[in-house]
């Protein structure tokens, strides 16, 4: 899948996005497979690395096949507009990058740093669910893709992706589509592409060569690929909680 230009220009959001809870499950669950923490409902796909799965997106209501909330990388607020402008540590530049940068050109004035895993604090998945619930790294996403079958099907009449773990128990990934700057020149402020033709996921990894860009879990009808793209653009999130 190809990457969004960062040349594409602002379009002014006119509804406010508001953050939901999360996935509180109407039935407390039963057996060693699928779970709850506090209000936040988590099932074992019996995949090698034990990782939970979160049954909802961030901010979804509780919902599978609800979108949920977008995020920049390493941004944890809900924003209305998706740039480098409004991207947190970029210094409102492309390429001026003040954390999680392995590149000096990518650096403002050459920063540096070692940090290619989002911290707690800029990750949104433990801001909003808290302690435990996080972000899944790229190596989950690998595991995930190659370790679990795919299948592009509907739920509630939203289209995405179900993954069937190799105990047989499944998850839904809503094919949210993503959030970036608008299209025409004129535009002013975010507006949202491919809903329902592409699920765009954030990993908390860092894309090391290229640091104005994270890894991310990519898919649409024909299959699922890992990607990158760059850190100001608002995707999904899919928490997980490490094996128990």
């Amino acid at each position: 899948m190809k990457r969004f230009s960062k040349a594409l220009a602002a379009i002014m959001l006119t509804t406010a996005v508001f953050f939901a809870a999360g996935c509180k499950p109407e039935n407390e669950p039963s057996g060693g497979s699928t779970g709850h923490t506090d209000d936040y409902e988590w099932v074992d796909l019996g995949l090698p690395s034990g990782t939970l799965w979160a049954t909802c997106n961030l901010g979804a209501y509780g919902k599978p096949e609800n979108y949920g909330n977008f995020f920049a990388w390493s941004n944890t607020t809900l924003m209305a507009l998706f740039n480098w402008s409004a991207h947190w540590y970029s210094n409102g530049n492309t390429n001026e990058l003040t954390k999680y940068c392995s590149q000096s050109y990518d650096g403002f004035n050459g920063y540096v740093d070692t940090l290619t895993v989002l911290q707690p604090n800029d990750d949104a998945a433990t801001a909003h669910w808290g302690e435990g619930w996080r972000m899944p790294t790229k190596a989950e996403w690998d595991e995930l893709r190659n370790k679990s079958s795919f299948t592009w099907t509907e739920v509630n009449g939203v289209n995405g992706g179900l993954f069937t773990g190799p105990n047989g128990n499944t998850i839904f990934l809503p094919a949210a589509g993503l959030r970036c700057e608008g299209t025409e020149p004129h535009q002013e402020g975010s507006t949202q592409f491919n809903v329902g033709i592409e699920g765009f996921y954030w990993s908390s990894s860092l894309s090391i060569s290229d640091p104005i860009s994270a890894w991310v879990f990519d898919f649409y009808s024909d299959g699922c690929y890992i990607n990158w793209q760059d850190r100001y653009l608002g995707l999904s999130i899919r928490p997980v909680r490490s094996a128990r």
